[in-house]
C-alpha cells in the first residue's frame, strides 16, 4: 500500500522493479483480482482509449454547438505534412487528443482519465508512444497501471477536479500521469518517472477552468492537445537526467492549494477567463437562449 509519491518510489527502489509492479500489486491487493483480471480489465480501458482516441481524425464529431467539430481532423490532415514545426508524430499525437475530446462532447464513449474534460491526453500519450516505438500490448498497459498509480497519489493528496482546482486539476493531472507512462514505456526509472510528472503539474500550475458556454469544447479541447504536448516534453526532460528541485509530493500539494486560492469565477463556473468574454457570451445566448 502506498498513500504518496515518496512512498510508491521507495517501495519501486527497494525492490528494484518498476512503479507498474507496485501498483499491480496494490490493485490486486484492494480488489482481490488476478493478474490475469487486472490486465483483462487495463486492456477494455485501453481499447476504449484507442477508438476515442482515433474516432473523429476523419470522422467530426458534432456535438452541442460544434464549438470543436472538426478539430481533430484538421490537425489529423496537417500531420500529414513535412513540414510543419512540431513534426508528423507529435502533431498526430494532438490530432489523437482533439478526437478524444469531440468524442468525448458528442456523448461518445472515453475513459475519464482522471476527468472526463481531461480524457484526450493519456490515450493520445499511450498509442503515440506504442506505435513510435513497436512496443506490445503488454507494455503499453504497463504505461498505464503506471498513470493509473500517479492519478491515485493525486487524487488521494490533492484533487482532480476542475470545480475544485481549476484545469490544473484536470488536464494537469492527466497530463502527469501520461508522462509518467511514457517514461515507464522507455524504460526510464521509477524516479524519472515521478519527476516527469511533477515538470507537468509545474508547467500548468495556475491553469483556470473556463469552458465556455459551460460546455466541455472550448478551451478543453485545446487544452488535451496542449497538455499532450506537456507530456510528452515532460517526459524527455525526465528521461534525459532532469529533476524536480521540488519533490513530488510537494509539488502535488502546491497544485492542490493553488487550486483551492483559485477564485469560484474560475473553476468551472463559466464566470471568468474565456468564459466571460463578450464572444463567449454570445455562443451561449446562441446556444441556449435564441434556439
Amino acid at each position: 500500500m502506498y498513500r504518496t509519491a515518496e512512498e510508491l518510489l521507495t517501495q519501486a527502489q527497494n525492490r528494484t522493479v518498476p512503479l507498474w509492479q507496485i501498483v499491480l500489486e496494490n490493485e490486486m491487493d484492494l480488489t482481490e483480482k488476478t493478474e490475469e483480471v487486472v490486465f483483462e480489465r487495463l486492456l477494455h480501458t485501453y481499447e476504449v482509449m484507442e477508438r476515442s482516441a482515433t474516432k473523429a481524425l476523419t470522422n467530426p464529431q458534432h456535438a452541442i454547438g460544434g464549438l470543436i467539430t472538426g478539430v481533430s481532423q484538421i490537425q489529423y490532415n496537417y500531420s500529414k505534412k513535412d513540414d510543419s514545426l512540431c513534426g508528423s508524430w507529435m502533431n498526430h499525437s494532438m490530432a489523437m487528443a482533439f478526437s478524444s475530446s469531440e468524442v468525448n462532447a458528442s456523448m461518445g464513449k472515453i475513459c475519464a482519465a482522471p476527468t472526463a474534460g481531461a480524457c484526450g491526453i493519456l490515450p493520445a500519450v499511450l498509442l503515440s508512444i506504442r506505435k513510435k516505438y513497436n512496443l506490445t500490448e503488454r507494455e503499453t498497459l504497463c504505461g498505464l497501471l503506471t498513470a493509473a498509480g500517479v492519478g491515485a497519489v493525486i487524487t488521494r493528496n490533492a484533487t482532480v477536479a476542475g470545480a475544485e482546482g481549476g484545469c490544473q486539476a484536470e488536464c494537469g493531472v492527466a497530463a502527469a500521469m501520461a508522462s509518467a507512462a511514457a517514461v515507464e514505456m522507455r524504460h526510464g526509472s521509477p524516479e524519472a518517472a515521478l519527476h516527469s510528472s511533477c515538470f507537468c503539474l509545474m508547467n500548468a500550475m495556475g491553469l483556470v477552468c473556463d469552458p465556455v458556454a459551460g460546455l466541455v469544447q472550448v478551451p478543453c479541447a485545446q487544452r488535451n492537445a496542449s497538455q499532450t504536448v506537456n507530456a510528452l516534453l515532460s517526459a524527455d526532460w525526465a528521461l534525459a537526467g532532469q529533476r524536480s528541485v521540488i519533490p513530488p509530493d510537494e509539488v502535488i500539494g502546491a497544485m492542490y492549494h493553488t487550486g483551492k486560492m483559485l477564485p469560484t469565477q474560475l473553476r468551472e463556473t463559466a464566470q471568468g477567463g474565456l468564459a466571460a468574454t463578450s464572444t463567449a457570451k454570445s455562443i451561449f445566448e446562441d446556444i441556449f437562449i435564441k434556439h
